[in-house]
């Protein structure tokens, strides 16, 4: 049973199974709740994308706002950026397995919003 409230027979309440910071959910969502996270993920899901394209594909994060979230998940092993040329310098990203892992929950989280009309 998840966590809840008693009362006692002289109308004390008390807490049961209480979700001690940081549960589960707060943990997760630390890692892709962040603004654009989630977003950058789901836009990998088809295999390596080049920065530039990435940034098209998200056309309301700014590219200084794209390249702080890849650092983070590049430094959290959910995605790899690879050198593809160096000059000029070309760069793709791609999901970890760690990475892709996140993905059914992104869709469920996409149906949902799509579902209840979320803005």
């Amino acid at each position: 049973m998840g966590s809840h409230v008693e009362t006692d027979a002289q109308g004390r309440k008390t807490a049961i199974n209480v979700c001690l910071e940081p549960c589960a959910i707060e943990r997760g969502m630390r890692i892709i709740g962040g603004k654009w996270t989630g977003s950058i993920i789901f836009h990998l899901k088809d295999g390596p994308v080049r920065f530039n394209d990435l940034a098209r594909m998200l056309g309301g994060a700014s590219k200084k706002m794209i390249d702080q979230r890849l650092k983070e998940l590049e430094a959290r092993k959910m995605v790899v950026r690879k050198v593809i040329n160096d000059r000029p310098v070309a760069v793709t990203y791609e999901l970890t397995d760690f990475g892709r892992s996140a993905l059914k929950i992104l869709d469920e989280l996409r149906v949902w919003s799509n579902e209840h009309n979320i803005r």
